[in-house]
């Protein structure tokens, strides 16, 4: 392939820097704004190029020093190379651009990025892949675009301390495990006073396995509980320890809600951000008390049920049993009586309410997959919401979403981009939508 000179003017979503190269966009990993490069072209399409890094000619003043030695080399960080204020830039610019592209929002309507308190150490949940056996046993991350185990004997950067400090004690008794070759991934899930690791076996014997790691418990502190998986989710089965992870929220009258999840299910990896955006969700909501609110993807409760307290009832749609199972409990452990939870697809869950006479709410929540929620937006409109306040991890999903509310009634008056995962490309953001 071809080598050229090329300027990097800024980031893009899925963490490359772009530049052009004779009017033709570039995208090259692990360049910064700034940056004059010597590139190969690694790949020619009709409308861009793809280069990777000869030489860096010239360094942009905002390139630091990547943290973590596997950087480059693991697929999981992008921009560690990066100062954490041009991360923040280039995170207000991707979902603005996003949004004009795809609903004709106004620039000026996005505003600054929140930054995260916790640059590093901040991750909640981490998923370790194994290679080998216990003389030369990997454990860490699949390297860029392969399944080659990147071993991390460090742990990682960015997970929370007491993850890897699990991990290490997982290292240890792994090495003792007879068949280390039948694991090739653990989960270490957290709450705020509790780690949990979810074993994966595809060896024959999961009676031996669960017994070894049962009488090695002790020596796994500060793992608090530990399961093993045998398949797909359904087979996860506790081995000893705890079964619950809990965490807490803001109620909005100086305490907290209690919030609970399974080993396995899905929670925010970032603790302190997901404060932040349940504080953006009461600002855009402003609530009065007597306002009737519908949580789709509602999860376990983590947005809605904090705000219960402030409202007159909450309703929330989720299509996971667990997750449901999970809400409800919140719910009772919490004293909360003014909250339902269906056990359904957004929009069968919000065409139901309409047939039993109660499908108009006040005010929707919304934190879909990152696929969005294109299905649903009919069924949005027709809940006949004032607001509807869209958190997203995915600024093209939103951007068609709310190009499709625009068309039915709603305008987007603000959002703000949250940082929930530094040192990547990823982010999260909540978007305030009006009827008009």
């Amino acid at each position: 392939m071809s080598e050229a000179r090329v300027s990097i003017e800024k980031l893009a979503f899925g963490g490359s820097g772009v530049g052009r190269i004779d009017g033709k966009v570039c995208f090259v990993p692990y360049s910064c704004p700034g940056d004059e490069l010597l590139v190969r072209i690694t790949a020619e399409k009709r409308s861009y190029l793809n280069a990777s890094i000869i030489d860096i000619i010239i360094p942009s003043s905002r390139r630091v020093t990547p943290s973590c030695p596997l950087f480059g080399r693991c697929g999981g960080c992008d921009w560690q190379h990066v100062d954490y204020d041009c991360q923040l830039e280039a995170k207000r610019s991707i979902l603005a651009d996003a949004l004009w592209r795809g609903a004709r929002v106004p620039v000026e309507l996005v505003r600054e990025t929140i930054a995260s308190p916790l640059r590093y150490g901040y991750r909640s949940r981490v998923q370790f892949k194994l290679h080998g056996r216990s003389q030369r046993l990997q454990i860490g991350f699949f390297r860029q675009g392969s399944h080659f185990v990147e071993d991390a004997p460090a742990g990682c950067p960015i997970a929370l301390p007491v993850i890897n400090q699990a991990l290490q004690r997982l290292r240890e008794v792994l090495a003792e495990f007879p068949e280390p070759d039948m694991i090739p991934q653990i989960n270490i899930d957290c709450g705020d006073h509790g780690a949990v690791a979810i074993v994966n076996y595809i060896g024959r014997d999961a009676d031996r396995t669960a017994a070894f790691f049962k009488k090695k418990f002790s020596s796994l502190s500060p793992l608090t509980g530990l399961y093993l998986q045998t398949g797909r989710k359904a087979t996860l089965c506790r081995v000893c320890g705890d079964d619950l992870l809990v965490y807490g929220l803001p109620d909005g009258h100086g305490g907290e809600c209690s919030l609970g999840f399974r080993p396995g299910g899905f929670s925010q990896v970032n603790g302190l951000q997901n404060r932040a955006i349940l504080a953006l969700i009461r600002q855009f909501a402003a609530f009065g008390g007597h306002e009737r609110i519908l949580d789709l993807y509602c999860g376990n409760g983590n947005f809605s049920l904090p705000l219960a307290g402030e409202v007159a009832h909450l309703t929330g749609i989720e299509e996971y049993p667990d997750s449901i199972a999970a809400a409800v409990d919140n719910a009772r452990r919490n004293g909360i009586q003014n909250a339902e939870f269906l056990c359904s697809d957004a929009t069968a869950g919000i065409t139901r309410l309409a047939g039993e006479g109660r499908g108009v709410f006040d005010t929707v929540i919304l934190d879909p997959p990152r696929s969005g929620a294109a299905d649903a937006v009919g069924a949005l409109v027709r809940s006949g919401a004032e607001k509807i306040i869209y958190v997203s991890c995915d600024p093209s999903t939103l951007a068609r979403d709310c190009g499709h509310l625009s068309g039915s009634g709603y305008q987007v008056l603000a959002s703000v981009p949250v940082d929930m995962f530094p040192q990547t490309y990823h982010l999260e953001s909540v978007t305030l939508l009006q009827r008009v």
